[in-house]
């Protein structure tokens, strides 16, 4: 993984924060392990195709799913949804270089938030509009309600750390 990289997405992440508009939401990750990702979709027409406006993002894991999150949001800027879920976590990572074993699964994370935003979307065009526990609230708002059935969750902000 290329460190710079890294702490360039760190210091300049995009995209962070709840969009109330969204066309889609789609979460991923457990509230037992601390590493969860939800993912904002917002769509408009362009040359009589729908693409993929803009996205956003909330995490709570480590800073490489931050980053990776961060950078899909922008990958993913102009695609259609079929476009989007053609890409793999390796894809929305690529700006970070080859991630390290150990981090593999922070691209996993953030390409499950997007096909499950994707999928979410075409699954409610289907059925009945029901809301789908996923996309109620906020991602602390899950993490808060998973709380109180599995077991005790603490979430601590943690400042972003500098490359000494």
């Amino acid at each position: 993984m290329n460190e710079e990289a890294l702490q360039k997405a760190l210091s300049e992440t995009q995209n962070l924060g709840e969009m109330p508009d969204a066309d889609a939401v789609g979460t991923v990750g457990s509230p037992d392990c601390g590493d969860m990702v939800r993912l904002w979709i917002k769509y408009r027409e362009k040359d009589g195709r729908k693409v993929i406006d803009k996205a956003s993002f909330q995490s709570f894991g480590c800073q490489t799913a931050i980053a990776v999150a961060s950078i899909a949001t922008e990958l993913i800027r102009g695609k259609t949804k079929e476009e989007a879920l053609a890409m793999k976590a390796d894809d929305l990572s690529r700006p970070l270089g080859a991630l390290p074993p150990m981090k593999i699964h922070c691209g996993q994370m953030v390409e499950g938030a997007l096909k499950a935003a994707l999928e979410a979307e075409a699954a409610e065009k289907k059925a009945a509009p029901i809301e789908a526990p996923s996309q109620a609230g906020t991602l602390a708002d899950a993490l808060s309600a998973a709380g109180k059935t599995a077991g005790k969750v603490k979430i601590v902000m943690q400042p972003p750390t500098t490359a000494s």
